[in-house]
């Protein structure tokens, strides 16, 4: 399926972290191969093929796509996870939850639909010749 310059290649980009600082406003979509920390506000959609930990000060309107995530901030939009999703007690989301599993701590709130055991999907990063190409996928 993938060489081992490709698998070496993914494997780098897994490992990467990404943090956005409290005070800090992003406005504009984020996409990354690796785990991404949120502390400030983000305009935009989130996507990424590892963890996105959302910390309490955290504020999101746009869409989540991730591997696995922590929410103990305030989401507004579709939040799916292809693995697990745990609701910490200050997380507030407003908005659809799709994922695999889900762990809700007393005191976290959503308000939405929420689908479960749902077959994980590939989580596709970047674009090239005009089409989405993955390094990764997500097990099931």
């Amino acid at each position: 399926m993938f060489n081992k310059q490709e698998q070496k290649v993914a494997e780098e980009l897994s490992n990467s972290s990404n943090i956005i600082g409290k005070g800090t406003i992003v406005e504009g979509n984020l996409e990354t191969f690796g785990n991404l920390r949120i502390e400030g506000k983000v305009m935009g959609n989130i996507k990424t093929k590892s963890k996105a930990a959302f910390g309490s000060s955290s504020q999101v309107e746009g869409s989540v796509l991730a591997q696995n995530a922590e929410v103990a901030g305030h989401i507004s939009g579709t939040l799916e996870v292809t693995e697990v999703l745990v609701l910490k007690p200050t997380a507030i989301i407003d908005g659809d939850i799709i994922t695999n599993k889900l762990i809700v701590e007393s005191g976290a709130t959503f308000n939405g639909s929420c689908k479960m055991g749902v077959k994980s999907k590939e989580i596709k990063i970047g674009k090239a010749d005009g089409e989405e190409k993955p390094l990764l996928k997500a097990q099931s």
